[in-house]
């Protein structure tokens, strides 16, 4: 999976990768989204922080409309105004997303927050609550990540978190 930004991007990225992304930054980026419906590749459209479900899922109706039916949705967390945290991870809107699409749903914990601490019991919140799948930043060293280390887990925290996440839980 690799983000493109700009259509320009696409036919290069695509000769790469399995799936392509579409960023929060660029998921009112109709020129992009419209060019991606034409691609046959999948396409990972994560949420924007100020994005309402509704405008999520009408941001992938122009992939869909372009005749690209493989779109997964990324719910990356919302706008917060707690420092504490990045973003809000929202799982009311996650739930609301998968009742209304067909679409698989996926979530990323990671990004929602911010903290690698919070993590384990996002993942576990958002399987929970019918999530498709995760993202998870892992990196082997998170202290010297170039980005979003504070966010990563561990090589060690990664398997730990997999091995406790629960095989059934609903």
């Amino acid at each position: 999976v690799s983000e493109v930004m700009s259509t320009d991007d696409i036919e290069v990225v695509s000769d790469h990768v399995d799936m392509l992304q579409v960023g929060a930054r660029n998921m009112q980026n109709f020129p992009l989204l419209r060019r991606l419906g034409k691609v046959r590749r999948p396409v990972l459209l994560k949420r924007s922080p100020a994005a309402t479900v509704k405008e999520w899922l009408l941001a992938a109706e122009y992939i869909l409309a372009g005749g690209n039916d493989q779109v997964v949705l990324c719910e990356r967390g919302i706008r917060s105004y707690d420092p504490e945290l990045r973003n809000t991870f929202d799982i009311g809107g996650m739930v609301l997303a998968k009742m209304l699409t067909h679409l698989p749903v996926i979530a990323d914990p990671s990004h929602a927050t911010g903290r690698r601490d919070l993590v384990p019991a996002l993942s576990c919140a958002a399987l929970a609550a019918g999530a498709d799948g995760l993202i998870v930043e892992v990196h082997p060293q998170p202290e010297r990540a170039l980005s979003d280390g504070a966010q990563s887990l561990d090589l060690a925290g990664f398997a730990a978190m997999m091995q406790n996440l629960p095989v059934d839980v609903c």
